[in-house]
C-alpha cells in the first residue's frame, strides 16, 4: 500500500502516473472524524468520499491508463482483503476532471459509512442493524426540488438531442473480451410500472453503443425487466432513466432484491431519515436524483436491436454472449462539471458487490426465513464465492421433525435466495455459517446423501447462469443439503470439538491482535 502520498515507484515503468488527494481535485471538505467513527449521515458521493478519505480508505491516481490499468487494478482491488477505494482521474484524451470511482465498498468500513453506522461496527451488529431498519424503516416519498445548479447540481451540465455524446465519458474496457466499454456497471436504473404509479430502481448493464445510444440489458424477472416487457407488449418505448454515479446508499438499494411495488428512492429516504432531493426528468417525468453525478434519460424502444455483449459477469464468465438486446437512446445527459463514474464491474466472485451484499443480502435472508414463519433460525449465509446467490448458508435451533428441511426449501424459494440459486446448507446453531471450512465439515460429518440432500427442479434460473447448456437457459436445479444432526437420534450424534460461533466472535473480538 502506498503510504507516501506523493510516491509512485521509479523502477516500475508507471511514467506519468501520479498519486493524489481530494484536495488535488477541489473535493476536500472538512469532516468531523469522531462522528464518522461513530455513525452519521452523509449527503452525496462527494461527502462519503471525504468521509471514506478521513479513514484513511480512499487513495487517488492520476495519468493511469483507461484501456488496460484501470480494469486490471479493479479487478486487484476487489480480490485483495482490506483493500482501499480507488478515485481515478486525468486519463489520457479526457484531461482532468473526468473521474472513476472503483472498490467503493469493497471493505465493511466503507459499508458502515454508506449506512451511517459506526466505522467499526461488527459483523453481527451490522446484519441486526440492517435486519431491523428493513423491519422498521417507512419509506419517505422523493421531493421534488427547482431544476437548478444551485438546488440540483446533477443540471450543472445538460445536453439535449444532438449535444448528447456518451463518447465524452471515459468508460475503460473492464475485461478484455467484453463486447464494448460499459458505463453502467454501477449504475441505478430507473422505470415506471406501465400499469401503475410504482417507481423501480435497479441494477442492470449499460454498453454504449455511439454517442446517444447504449444497451440496456436486464435479466428475465428483475422488476426492470417486468416494467419493460409491459411496455412492448403494448408496443410502446419505455422511458429510463441511468444514473451512473450516485451516492452509494441508492446504489445498496438498486442491487439488492426489494419487494414489489418498492420504490428504492424512498426506501433510501427512509433509511437515511430524510427524503431524496429528485427533479423531474425533462423527457420522462421520472424522479432524478438531484445530487447525482451522472445521469442519462431516454427511452428504451422494442423495435430497435443491436448485439450487446458479452460481459464478464458476476458468476466468473463471459455467460452471455453477444446478442440482441433493445437499444436506449439518450435524449439528455445530466451531470456535475466533474462527474464521477461510479465503477463496480464483475468479477470472478467474490468482487467489490458481493463483498458488501454478503452482510445484506445474509441479514435478508434471515428475515424473509422468519417472516416466512420458520422458527429458531440463528443465522444465515449468502456466500461470497459463489456471488451471494450460488451458496447459501442457514443455522437453526431444531425444533421438530421436518424443520431443517422446511428452512432449506424456504431459503431456496424466498426472495433473497430465488434468483439463480444453486446450493442451500442448513446447519445446527453450533456451525459458524460464515466459515466455509465449518459449513463443508458439517456437510461432510453430518449429511449422508441418501438421506439428506433433496433436489429442487425447474427453478428460476436466467441467461447468467453458465452451468445451463446455451439454448437451455431460464430453469435451473438446486440442492437442499440437511447437515443438522439428525432429529431422530440427535441426542446420541457425536459431541463436537471447538468454541460455538458466539464464543469464536468473542475470542476474535478479545484476541485478534495476535494474528
Amino acid at each position: 500500500m502506498i503510504t507516501d502520498p506523493a510516491a509512485v515507484p521509479e523502477h516500475l515503468g508507471l511514467s506519468g502516473v501520479r498519486v493524489g488527494s481530494l484536495g488535488d481535485l477541489g473535493l476536500a471538505v472538512p469532516v468531523d472524524i469522531e462522528a464518522v467513527r461513530e455513525g452519521t449521515s452523509h449527503e452525496d458521493l462527494r461527502d462519503w468520499l471525504a468521509m471514506v478519505d478521513a479513514l484513511g480508505e480512499l487513495r487517488v491516481l492520476e495519468g493511469v491508463d483507461l484501456d488496460g490499468d484501470v480494469g486490471r487494478i479493479t479487478e486487484m482491488l476487489q480480490h485483495t482483503d482490506g483493500a482501499p477505494a480507488v478515485l481515478f482521474d486525468d486519463f489520457e484524451g479526457f484531461g482532468r476532471g473526468w473521474r472513476i470511482l472503483v472498490n467503493a465498498q469493497g471493505e465493511r468500513r466503507r459499508l458502515a459509512v454508506t449506512l451511517g453506522l459506526p466505522a467499526d461496527i461488527s459483523v453481527r451488529d451490522l446484519m441486526d442493524v440492517w435486519e431491523h431498519k428493513m423491519d422498521t424503516v417507512e419509506p419517505l416519498p422523493v421531493v421534488m426540488v427547482e431544476d437548478s445548479p444551485d438546488t440540483a447540481p446533477v443540471t450543472e451540465v445538460v445536453a439535449s438531442g444532438d449535444e448528447v455524446d456518451l463518447l465524452r465519458f471515459p468508460v475503460p474496457l473492464w475485461h478484455p473480451q467484453d463486447g464494448g466499454r460499459y458505463l453502467g456497471t454501477g449504475d441505478c436504473v430507473i422505470t415506471r410500472d406501465p400499469d401503475s404509479d410504482w417507481v423501480n430502481v435497479g441494477t442492470y448493464r449499460v454498453m454504449v453503443h455511439d454517442r446517444n445510444h447504449t444497451g440496456l440489458y436486464i435479466s428475465p424477472g428483475k422488476h426492470g425487466r417486468i416494467h419493460r416487457d409491459k411496455a412492448f407488449e403494448r408496443g410502446e418505448p419505455l422511458p429510463a432513466v441511468v444514473v451512473c454515479g450516485m451516492d452509494p446508499l441508492l446504489f445498496v438499494g438498486s442491487c439488492l432484491e426489494m419487494a414489489p411495488g418498492v420504490n428504492e428512492l424512498e426506501w433510501a429516504g427512509g433509511m437515511r431519515g430524510r427524503p431524496i432531493d429528485c427533479i423531474p426528468g425533462r423527457a420522462t417525468g421520472l424522479p432524478i436524483p438531484a445530487r447525482a453525478e451522472i445521469a442519462l434519460e431516454g427511452v428504451l424502444h422494442p423495435d430497435q436491436l443491436r448485439l450487446e455483449g458479452p460481459f464478464g459477469e458476476w458468476t466468473g464468465y463471459y455467460a452471455t454472449g453477444a446478442q440482441d438486446v433493445p437499444v436506449f437512446e439518450v435524449q439528455h445527459v445530466y451531470r456535475r462539471r466533474d462527474p464521477i463514474i461510479l465503477g463496480v464491474p464483475p468479477e470472478k466472485p467474490p468482487f467489490e458487490a458481493h463483498r458488501f451484499r454478503q452482510y445484506l443480502r445474509s441479514a435478508n435472508l434471515r428475515r424473509e426465513l422468519r417472516r416466512a414463519g420458520v422458527p429458531d433460525v440463528t443465522a444465515a449465509w449468502c456466500h461470497g464465492v459463489g456471488g451471494c446467490r450460488l451458496f447459501n448458508v442457514v443455522a437453526i435451533r431444531q425444533r421438530y421433525p421436518g424443520h431443517a428441511v422446511q428452512a432449506g426449501h424456504v431459503a431456496a424459494s424466498c426472495r433473497a435466495g430465488a434468483y439463480l440459486g444453486r446450493i442451500v446448507v442448513v446447519v445446527d446453531e453450533d456451525v459458524d455459517v460464515a466459515d466455509l471450512n465449518e459449513v463443508i465439515w458439517a456437510i461432510c460429518t453430518r449429511a449422508d446423501p441418501e438421506r439428506d440432500f433433496e433436489m429442487i427442479h425447474r427453478a428460476w434460473s436466467g441467461p447468467l447462469d453458465p452451468a445451463i447448456e446455451p439454448g437451455k437457459k431460464g430453469f435451473n436445479s438446486r440442492v437442499v443439503i440437511d447437515a443438522t444432526r439428525p432429529w431422530e437420534w440427535r441426542e446420541r450424534f457425536p459431541d463436537p470439538i471447538g468454541p460455538d460461533p458466539e464464543e469464536k466472535a468473542i475470542t476474535r473480538e478479545r484476541w485478534s491482535w495476535l494474528l
